[in-house]
Parts: C-alpha cells; sequence; structure tokens
C-alpha cells in the first residue's frame, strides 16, 4: 500500500534512519566483548614479500622496509584491546515537551581509568520513533580524567520513549583490536510528551443511543428541538406543547411531540497492528499516528457533547479504557492516547492473535455501544471486523486516514485495493469518512452535510 515503519529502520551510526526515526539493528547481532578488526589481515604476508625480495636481490632497504612491516604486524596482533572505564551522563533540555518541540540532548563521557583511549567511539541510544537532526555519535581519543562532549536535538512527538544504553567501542593504538559494550547512561533517559486533547468539530454518530438526554435524535417522540408527530392532550401536558394553531381552528387540543435527543456511548478503537503502521513517505506521520490524532479530536468533542466515551486499540497488549463522562475520564483518555505502549509510534514486537482479540472486545463492548473505528484499512481483515461489529448490532463509523502512494504500480494497486474496500463498506451501510490531506474537522463537516441529505 505503502512505506511501512519497520522495527529495523535506521542506521547503526546513531543516525536518523527512514521516517524520521532511529534503529539500531546491526546492534542486535554485533558480537560484543573483544572483537579483532581485520584491518591488518594480511599484512604479515604483505611485509614478507619486500623481505624476500631485499634477500634476493640483495637489496638492503627492501630488506628493511619488509622487516619493518613484519614487525609491525606483529605489534598489531600482539597488541590487545583497552579497557572500558568511562562514565556517560546524558541530559535532556526538557524531558516533558509538548509536540514538535526541540530537546536539546548533551551526553558526556569521561575517562576514569589510567591509560588513554586512543579510539574512543559512542553511539547514543535514540529511541526509535525520534528523529534527530544530527548522527548521535562521537569519536575521540580520550586522556584519563578528561571529557568529552556531544550534543544533538531531537524532536519530540506523542508517548514515552526510553533511550537505550549507549554503544560503545574502543579500539587499541594499532587499530587491530576492540572492545564493544553498551553502558548504561546517568541522568535523564527518558522523554514524556503528552498533547492536549483538542476538540475537532461536532462528529455526527448514528442512532444508538443510552436512556440519558443527549444531542443525538431519536425516533421517539418527547421533549427536543425537531417536530416529531401530534397527539391526543393528556391532563398534565405543558402549556408549551399543546398545539394552539390546531386548537383555534378546530377547537381540539393536542399535544406536539418532538424527537428525543439522547447521548451515546461511543468506544474509539484505533487499528494499530504492525499492518496499520503505514505511511505514504518517509516523511509523512504513519496512519497508527493519524488515527490517535484523530481519536485525540473526537474524544472531547464526545464528552463535551454528554456523550459516553471508550477508547481501545486493536493491536498487540491490553489498552482499553472503559466509557465514562467527566474531567477524571477525559484525563485518563489523554493519558492513554500519549503515553500506552499498544498506540507507540513504532510497532511493537508483541505477539497478536486478532480473532482472540476480536472476542474479547466483543465481551467487553457495552450493548449499547457505538463504535468509531480507526484505521487505514490495510487488509481485508480491518474491514471483517468493522463489518461484524455493525452486523452484531454496534453501529459503526470508520475513519480511515489514507496512507496510500502513486509513485508506483505496487502503490496504486494498493490504492485501488483500499477503495474497494471503502466502497464495500458503504455498500453494507458503515459510514466511511476517507481522510485525506484536509483536516479532520474539514472531513467530518463534509461527511456531516452528506449523511444528513
Amino acid at each position: 500500500m505503502s512505506e511501512r515503519v519497520s522495527r529495523d529502520r535506521g542506521s547503526a551510526d546513531g543516525s536518523t534512519g527512514a521516517n524520521g526515526r532511529n534503529a539500531d539493528p546491526l546492534g542486535r547481532i554485533r558480537p560484543r566483548g573483544v572483537v579483532p578488526t581485520g584491518r591488518w589481515t594480511g599484512m604479515a604476508a604483505l611485509a614478507l614479500l619486500p623481505v624476500g625480495l631485499g634477500v634476493l636481490l640483495r637489496h638492503p632497504p627492501l630488506l628493511l622496509v619488509g622487516a619493518l612491516g613484519v614487525a609491525f604486524a606483529a605489534y598489531a596482533r600482539g597488541d590487545s584491546a583497552p579497557d572500558i572505564d568511562v562514565t556517560i551522563e546524558r541530559d535532556l533540555s526538557d524531558p516533558t515537551p509538548d509536540p514538535g518541540e526541540e530537546v536539546t540532548v548533551t551526553l558526556r563521557v569521561r575517562n576514569e581509568g589510567d591509560g588513554v583511549l586512543p579510539d574512543l567511539r559512542l553511539v547514543d541510544g535514540v529511541p526509535a520513533a525520534l528523529a534527530t537532526d544530527a548522527p548521535a555519535r562521537l569519536g575521540t581519543a580520550l586522556r584519563p580524567g578528561r571529557t568529552a562532549t556531544v550534543s544533538y536535538r531531537v524532536t519530540a512527538i506523542r508517548g514515552v520513549h526510553e533511550w537505550d544504553p549507549v554503544h560503545v567501542l574502543a579500539r587499541n593504538p594499532s587499530g587491530s583490536r576492540e572492545r564493544d559494550a553498551r553502558l548504561d547512561a546517568g541522568g535523564a533517559t527518558t522523554l514524556r510528551c503528552t498533547p492536549e486533547l483538542e476538540a475537532s468539530a461536532s462528529l455526527p454518530l448514528r442512532g444508538l443511543t443510552t436512556v440519558y438526554s443527549g444531542r443525538v435524535p431519536t425516533d421517539v417522540g418527547g421533549s427536543g428541538i425537531e417536530f416529531h408527530s401530534t397527539r391526543e392532550y393528556r391532563h398534565g401536558d405543558p402549556a408549551k406543547r399543546v398545539n394552539w394553531a390546531r386548537y383555534a381552528r378546530s377547537g381540539e387540543l393536542s399535544t406536539l411531540e418532538f424527537r428525543e435527543e439522547r447521548a451515546a456511548t461511543v468506544v474509539v478503537c484505533i487499528d494499530a497492528r504492525e499492518e496499520a503502521y503505514l505511511a505514504p513517505d518517509a516523511e509523512s506521520p504513519n496512519a497508527v499516528e493519524r488515527s490517535v490524532e484523530a481519536a485525540s479530536q473526537a474524544v472531547p468533542a464526545l464528552l463535551d457533547s454528554g456523550d459516553r466515551v471508550g477508547v481501545a486499540a486493536f493491536g498487540p497488549g491490553d489498552c482499553r479504557l472503559d466509557p465514562g463522562v467527566g474531567d477524571d475520564h477525559a484525563a485518563r483518555a489523554r493519558e492513554l492516547l500519549a503515553t500506552h505502549p499498544a498506540l507507540a509510534p513504532t510497532p511493537t514486537d508483541e505477539r497478536f492473535l486478532p480473532t482472540t482479540w476480536v472476542r474479547r472486545f466483543r465481551r467487553w463492548l457495552p450493548a449499547d455501544a457505538q463504535v468509531l473505528f480507526c484505521t487505514p484499512l490495510p487488509d481485508d481483515y480491518a474491514a471483517t471486523v468493522a463489518r461484524r461489529l455493525d452486523a452484531y448490532g454496534h453501529a459503526v463509523t470508520v475513519i480511515s486516514p489514507d496512507s496510500t502512494a502513486d509513485d508506483t504500480p505496487g502503490h496504486r494497486l494498493a490504492g485501488i485495493e483500499r477503495a474497494n474496500r471503502l466502497s464495500r463498506l458503504r455498500s453494507a451501510g458503515i459510514r466511511v469518512i476517507d481522510w485525506g490531506e484536509e483536516s479532520l474537522a474539514t472531513e467530518l463537516e463534509r461527511a456531516a452535510a452528506r449523511w444528513s441529505r
């Protein structure tokens, strides 16, 4: 469909990988401890050549050059890797920034040993979801008791981001051997970014409601705003609902009925499977990020209108918030959307069984709950889940961030498959919002106008 955000994306030298993310895939497979670099492999054999020529031709300078080469090869072979006796401190300029803010990260390394470290290299364990403005690495020689510093900046995005241990390499003077280690840094190791919930335009809901008063029009006559019907006057009916125009014409008393408006229970469900981590290009946010953004706008809008709201993630991890109302509930929803591992900006390694999830989700879902399903529809199973929940009586509305691209035949084919899934959902009577590049508020207003016709 489009570019998939991978856990293994990025470079081993601490530089920023694709989609603005960092990762250290080689670090997981690289041997640790003392490792030969292979830099001088074949040096001894090469040095013997001028020795042989010098003897054969009786040429002392060639013999001397060869002897020096052999001596250096012997030195490189016997040279051991230095011990890594250093302390590392990390400092963040702001450990709790707002989304989009730049945070300066300063890494300091101090040589606590008695010997010189002639070739010391460090790669900081930048969280995979954070983009850096420069490679988070340092290469230097360090005398005993001296300190070296490297600084770089990261752009804050939603979530709790933990730094991995620092990857440290120390080579001997000849460069023939190196010692490889992962060291924990002191100081700050966590960046926490919790965005505020910002209500978008009023979200159009379907007719499944609770018994409580709200804003969703029903087919039940009673008190409300929109005219529904008239009925015979009953003793005790309020005077303001008496049809006085009819009484003036015929002298008969009748009572006006309006559509009752009731509150709804809505569960915002986010597709957070690995298949949903799609982006049209390396610089764009992936579909899970956009789905969380949609939920962050929908949840406060629904709470403001008096509806009961819950949150769940269709993915690994038990990410659920029971439907509720009130400021405390809004704070819990904000914390869950910002920091729950199941909604992390990059996919997790946890195993996921979608069929089991659907069965448990149905048991947890209140009988009168609607489902607002945020999914890029990366495969047929997402559409199947939407249809199945709708068939079980939970009115489903799909908000689908468009993560497709059209730069290759394969991407265009994936776009066609997604369009077909959208079409089949609409044919099944499910409301679908195809969220493109415009703001979600614009798409919601356009959808509300279309559904009200």
